[in-house]
């Protein structure tokens, strides 16, 4: 009886070896021991946080720059193309705003 459990048991250890290998090495590849590490060091912990939303901050900011230079880029040419539609528009809000200065007085 002792001996079929002590079988059994070997006949365990190859799976429960290939088992933990993994286990190991998907460890490795989390990085975990890095990670605690960092959560030992506070400070550096708040340091690389600190220049990753400075890094985020840069990127958003560069990115709305872009994104304005191209909206304002295709603007201009639409205003150039489209002028005297604009100028009408502009004119007629310009005679809105002056008929109700005199309105108000």
């Amino acid at each position: 009886m002792a001996k079929d459990r002590r079988r059994a048991e070997a006949d365990r250890l190859p799976a429960l070896q290939r088992r933990f290998a993994s286990l190991a090495g998907n460890l490795e590849r989390m990085h975990l021991a890095e990670y605690a590490a960092l959560y030992e060091r506070p400070y550096r912990l708040l340091f690389i946080n600190f220049l990753a939303g400075l890094a985020r901050g840069l990127g958003a900011a560069l990115g709305f720059a872009v994104i304005s230079a191209l909206l304002v880029y295709a603007l201009q040419s639409a205003l150039v193309r489209h002028l005297p539609l604009v100028g009408d528009f502009l004119a007629d809000i310009v005679r809105l705003v002056q008929f109700n200065l005199r309105v108000a007085r």
